[in-house]
């Protein structure tokens, strides 16, 4: 018997999937199981993971704390390879999904909001408001 998907049932098992890969990955990270010294020296955040509606490709936003992204970006493409092997033995889907890292620029606009919220021009917008 044929079972019919909801659009919302799909991106459930999305989200669900996507936590899990994010989960397996931050654990590896942070335990340095990895074999580059390169990498188990940096301070990785893994803040979201995007799986394709096929579960064949995951898109992995990731933030190096310490401010060297770039090195983060090479050490984890050499490393990817393990990466997806430890993410297969942790999910139980037909395929495991290409890993691709690229850089989370949310705390980056995060940032710029908040030196906006707090510049001195939208204070005097906000004290003109409570004086009304």
């Amino acid at each position: 018997m044929k079972q019919t998907q909801t659009p919302e049932s799909k991106s459930v098992r999305l989200l669900k999937v996507g936590e899990q890969v994010r989960h397996v990955l931050a654990q590896v990270l942070q335990r340095g199981e990895v074999s580059d010294h390169e990498l188990n020296d940096m301070i990785v955040s893994v803040s979201e993971v995007r799986v394709s509606p096929d579960l064949r490709h995951a898109a992995v936003y990731v933030k190096e704390l310490g401010g060297r992204d770039e090195d983060m970006l090479v050490a984890l493409k050499r490393a990817t390879k393990f990466l997806r092997g430890q993410v297969a033995r942790a999910l139980s889907t037909k395929y495991t999904p290409e890993l691709k890292f690229r850089l989370d620029e949310s705390y980056a606009e995060a940032a710029k909001i908040d030196a906006l919220l707090r510049s001195e021009k939208v204070a005097k917008d906000l004290a003109s408001d409570e004086e009304e």
